[in-house]
């Protein structure tokens, strides 16, 4: 596995306002670990056509500088609206690939590569009677006598990507086959088998082009503890909703991993990565019953799962495919409102510390609000999952991720509630209030209303060891500072915000309280502070 460090997981300290923690010393000069930034390896957006769009690359040239992202995985790199297939009345096949440079080589140009998501079928490679999928109809059905035609799709695809930027470039993608095949009718009408065979025909044609050329799978969605998925297709009445009393005490597994690993062992096909989502929630929805979220795990469900995937793996032909979360928030609705709220931002923190090392990517979905699964928003803050909102305005979940991205390349100290490393031979750290009281499930919109009156976590914490007098940027986010939310609420939600409206809701959201502060004569900072929930505090030497 391509892991680099060490993975150190995070003491619990269950803090309450009127327990304070232990004061927490850290040596500036003491000996480091590696860091590999994991959680800023690459980020999800929509479909590949919404890259078509000015806005959508304003948003991603922001999100590039401020939290580093380095690859983006998008839907429908083949869908129609990418026009990837003319078929000809002699039989042949004609492909047109501008609509997908162009969103290609603008996103180079800005820094970001694309971790190439292998789908959905073109209408001409789709079954006649193909159920059509979210707002912009995407094909989803298999048509077994086109298998073939699938395969001379992709490696003609991947053939030309080689052509166009250079074999040294493209070794450096990743090519993921299809997205939540297990979902059926929802993105896959078809079998389990279907999904191998296509997986099948896809890594054979990227290994035909390069073999050093990087594929994987299977690209499955939530994690269960039922049965629903154990068969050919998905089986609802095999969906069980846990109660919260008992959630937890279920036992969590990644969906077709174990089967595709042995199916890929049994056919000789390459897995040069594993890919899966994981969120916190029981299940988005039941299609039987139209129930949705019934239940949400505890606060180490990440953690529970990596395990699950890393002992999978070294079980298997496999053990050193790189693992990439794929797709991870804190819920797969695009229409919870808690996306656009503050509890997110110390949940991201807390999760992504606990887990250093554990997987190579933890891919957030997404960077923006440019997202049109069921179409369009009601309205400025609808709950999507952007980091970003539709108008470029920052959510605080993204003022996690830039604060995330200022943290050094080693590691000095990890622990809840603060991590210390060194970036450029100087001191970065980063605190988070995530409060005791939603360690047993991860916040969700019905805790919208008494979550701000969970209990404040005491941070006490000294540096020693650095220059005297030494200039430290203290930034808090917090509910009343960079919370664009609330400046919207505050301003009575409007519907249509006229432009001033919208800048002052843009200035809301990156109003961050920001302060200056030193060390002493010896060399020693010392902060002691009472931090409200969800907040977070990023602490930086000049």
């Amino acid at each position: 596995m391509a892991v680099r460090g060490a993975r150190l997981a995070a003491c619990a300290m269950g803090l309450a306002a009127a327990m304070p923690t232990a004061a927490v010393t850290v040596d500036a000069n003491r000996e480091g670990t590696p860091l590999e930034h994991y959680w800023s390896f690459g980020v999800g957006a929509g479909r590949v056509n919404e890259g078509l769009r000015a806005a959508w690359h304003e948003h991603l040239v922001r999100a590039k500088a401020d939290c580093g992202f380095r690859y983006v995985r998008m839907h429908d790199t083949f869908n129609d609206d990418m026009f990837v297939c003319f078929p000809q009345k002699d039989g042949r096949m004609v492909y047109n690939w501008q609509y997908v440079d162009e969103v290609y080589d603008r996103m180079l140009a800005e820094g970001v590569r694309p971790f190439v998501e292998f789908s959905f079928f073109p209408s001409c490679l789709a079954a006649t009677n193909t159920i059509r999928q979210m707002w912009y109809r995407n094909c989803i059905t298999v048509d077994r006598a086109r298998f073939g035609q699938w395969h001379d799709l992709c490696k003609a695809f991947v053939g030309h990507l080689v052509e166009r930027y250079g074999l040294d470039e493209v070794q450096k993608w990743y090519f993921e086959v299809w997205n939540e095949p297990n979902l059926y009718r929802g993105f896959l009408e078809g079998t389990r088998s279907d999904y191998f065979r296509l997986y099948r025909e896809s890594a054979t044609a990227v290994k035909e082009i390069h073999p050093s050329l990087k594929v994987g799978g299977p690209a499955t969605s939530n994690f269960v503890a039922d049965s629903r998925h154990d068969g050919e297709i998905q089986d609802n009445a095999k969906s069980v909703f846990y109660p919260q009393e008992t959630i937890n005490e279920q036992e969590w597994k990644g969906v077709w991993i174990e089967e595709f690993l042995d199916f890929c062992e049994k056919e000789g096909l390459p897995v040069d990565f594993i890919s899966c989502h994981t969120y916190p929630t029981d299940y988005a929805l039941d299609p039987v019953s139209g129930r949705g979220k019934d239940a949400i795990r505890h606060v180490h469900s990440l953690r529970d799962d990596f395990a699950y995937l890393r002992k999978t793996l070294a079980a298997s032909k496999f053990p050193d495919a790189e693992i990439h979360i794929t797709e991870w928030s804190t819920s797969p609705n695009s229409r919870d409102a808690l996306h656009d709220n503050l509890p997110p931002a110390a949940y991201i923190v807390k999760a992504v510390l606990e887990n250093l090392g554990a997987v190579d990517s933890l891919m957030y979905w997404t960077f923006t609000d440019i997202f049109e699964e069921k179409g369009g928003g009601r309205e400025l803050f609808h709950g999507s999952f952007g980091l970003l909102n539709f108008q470029g305005i920052a959510k605080p979940a993204y003022h996690a991720y830039r604060m995330l991205n200022a943290l050094g390349d080693e590691l000095l100290y990890n622990a809840d509630p603060v991590v210390v490393t060194r970036r450029g031979g100087k001191v970065a750290a980063l605190a988070y209030a995530y409060p005791k009281e939603y360690e047993s499930h991860v916040p969700s919109v019905r805790d919208l209303g008494k979550c701000m009156e969970a209990s404040h976590t005491e941070l006490d914490l000294v540096i020693t060891g650095l220059a005297p007098f030494a200039s430290f940027e203290l930034e808090t986010l917090d509910d009343s500072h960079g919370n664009a939310v609330k400046a919207w609420q505050a301003m009575g939600r409007p519907h249509s915000p006229g432009r001033m409206q919208t800048a002052a809701i843009k200035a809301a959201a990156d109003a961050t309280l920001r302060e200056l502060v030193r060390a002493d004569a010896n060399g020693t900072l010392k902060l002691k502070r009472t931090m409200s929930p969800w907040s977070l505090l990023k602490i930086v030497e000049l």
